[in-house]
């Protein structure tokens, strides 16, 4: 196998932690109907900030994305302001989570009173510390991109990928989320 074609070492791990982070939210959600079959669960709506959190996470997925493009195609300014747009987004996102959580507060839904409301604390809590830790990558690209001399090379690149793949597994992953806590409330 020549060199070129070898799977990248650092892209393989990712996504084998990915894989990881998948079966532990899986085991979540499971957990999730099973202690949902066994009574005693309360139903409440979900809070509209949880829309609006999905729409800004989305978003932080795009305009990613449009900046390793524009990397790619060696556009300084459009990598350097998509990066930016994406990590405001990011934290954007982390705000719209607690609010969320401070209004299902508000209404008397917490982690001592009922299941489901333990079960929603604690499965979004984990997935805003796996945003943290894509948030702290995201930091990491843009003091690269504004430190550092700009100039396309290949390892930059498969960083940047690395963060991307990262990014947009975590928007994903919330998308499954929120959907799943629409259908089983």
């Amino acid at each position: 196998m020549s060199i070129k074609n070898r799977i990248n070492p650092q892209l393989f791990g990712l996504w084998t932690a990915m894989a990881s982070i998948t079966m532990m939210f899986g085991a979540l959600t499971s957990a999730y109907i099973v202690r949902q079959a066994a009574g005693n669960w309360l139903e409440f709506r979900l809070p509209d900030l949880f829309i609006v959190s999905t729409i800004v996470i989305l978003t932080s997925s795009v305009t990613l994305h449009m900046a390793f493009n524009a990397y790619k195609n060696q556009k300084e300014i459009l990598y350097k302001v998509g990066l930016a747009i994406s990590f405001v987004l990011g934290i954007a996102f982390l705000v719209l989570q607690y609010n969320a959580w401070m209004e299902l507060f508000n209404t008397g839904i917490d982690m001592k009173i009922n299941p489901s409301g333990s079960f929603l604390y604690v499965i979004t809590a984990a997935h805003a510390a796996h945003i943290i830790g894509g948030i702290a990558a995201l930091t990491l690209a843009l003091l690269h991109a504004f430190t550092l001399k700009f100039e396309y090379t290949d390892q930059r690149k498969k960083r940047f990928q690395l963060v991307l793949h990262y990014w947009h597994f975590v928007d994903l992953l919330w998308v499954y989320l929120f959907v799943f806590l629409l259908l089983y409330r």
